[in-house]
């Protein structure tokens, strides 16, 4: 397996380490876990479990961008190194804008939210 392959793994477990974490806050904050209306629950969350919802959200949406980047990269022969490299940097924003959009760190948040952007249009760059 390539490292960008690798990382698309890890990008893709992400969200549901998220949704682990969500549901712990979840249970923290109001006692139970609505397993039939699990949605009205969340929009009652406040804090950090609202933020640890929003950002698996925020990782389910960023999935696909990243997988277009790997597999366009992958298709065009793109230089292996560089690709690895830039997936990596990608997978290191992804868990960094998980823990700052639960630490309610906004506008680092939003930089390291930019930066992933950067390196899934790198990919396609150096498959050019």
């Amino acid at each position: 397996m390539t490292t960008p392959l690798a990382c698309l793994a890890v990008v893709a477990l992400l969200p549901y380490l998220l949704a682990a974490l969500g549901g712990y806050l979840t249970y923290a904050q109001l006692g139970s876990l609505d397993n039939k209306n699990p949605r009205q629950q969340r929009m009652r969350l406040e804090g950090a479990a609202a933020r640890a919802v929003a950002a698996q959200a925020n990782a389910w949406e960023a999935l696909p961008l990243f997988t277009a980047g790997v597999v366009i990269s992958h298709l065009a022969g793109a230089d292996a190194a560089s690709a690895a490299w830039w997936s990596k940097l990608f997978v290191a924003t992804r868990v960094l804008h998980a823990i700052l959009y639960i630490a309610d760190l906004d506008k680092l948040r939003s930089l390291v939210f930019v930066v992933g952007l950067i390196c899934v249009a790198a990919l396609v760059v150096i498959s050019a």
